[in-house]
């Protein structure tokens, strides 16, 4: 197993202890802080994975315009040949 793949039984466990001890949930700040750092530490947090990669948003179109405006680039581009 790779440093980045976890079983299903850790992402249980992680994602119950996170339940548990989430400051917005009344849990401690300091001490939710230290355990995502622990995490972050044996290398299997997905942050690890690809450290410089970028985070890029893509804006699309949906509902009655989106649907115009895919229609009338149908209907201009040039037909394919079969």
């Amino acid at each position: 197993m790779s440093p980045g793949e976890e079983t299903r039984s850790e992402r249980a466990a992680f994602r119950a202890w996170v339940r548990a001890h989430h400051p917005d949930l009344g849990g401690d700040p300091e001490a939710f802080a230290a355990g995502l750092r622990r995490r972050g530490d044996d290398g299997r947090a997905r942050a690890d994975t690809f450290p410089d990669a970028p985070v890029v948003g893509v804006h699309r179109r949906h509902g009655p315009v989106a649907a115009v405006l895919r229609w009338r680039y149908r209907r201009r581009r040039a037909r394919r040949l079969r």
